[in-house]
């Protein structure tokens, strides 16, 4: 029970965002026609996933420390799932810095 708990929290996290944008109904997207703007377009997308993604793992990480009540083997887990989330977030923005870096030289 408790595992479908969880995974309910971690569906109705990842939803929720996509629900209150859909009651926005902002401007239409304009078409791009070069590759340069479709590159970055698809760069802009790929840095929200990846923002998305960086807050969940360390949600999920806080949730474990919550709930490791004291016991020292659940501790190291919750720390090992919170380092490799700072460890995800430095690769990613150094990621993203190439990318900005290439792009400058090109």
């Amino acid at each position: 029970m408790n595992k479908y708990l969880f995974s309910l929290l971690v569906l109705g996290i990842l939803v929720a965002p996509v629900l209150a944008c859909a009651q926005i109904g902002g401007p239409v997207p304009s078409v791009t026609t070069d590759l340069t703007g479709l590159g970055q377009k698809i760069a802009n997308a790929v840095w929200i996933v990846f923002t998305i993604i960086a807050v969940v793992a360390f949600v999920i990480a806080g949730i474990l420390f919550l709930v490791s009540g004291g016991n020292p083997d659940k501790i190291a887990q919750a720390r090992t799932a919170f380092i490799w989330g700072v460890a995800g977030v430095v690769v990613g923005i150094l990621a993203f810095t190439m990318i900005r870096v290439v792009e400058s030289v090109l």
